[in-house]
């Protein structure tokens, strides 16, 4: 769950995460169109948080 754009930065970055879900209540329109926005143009790091990736996908 992504209520800044920040964390859906980080979701993206640390996590190789490929869904946003944003609290319609707490969150206005313009706010939601930019953790979208952030969400999609952001790339997962990889390094050290591909072995953490890797053994979720391994599950």
């Amino acid at each position: 769950m992504c209520w800044t754009k920040e964390i859906a930065a980080l979701a993206r970055q640390h996590n190789d995460a490929n869904v946003v879900s944003i609290p319609a209540r707490f969150t206005a329109i313009e706010q939601a169109v930019e953790i979208v926005k952030t969400f999609i143009e952001t790339q997962f790091e990889g390094g050290r948080h591909t072995n953490r990736v890797n053994k979720i996908s391994c599950a």
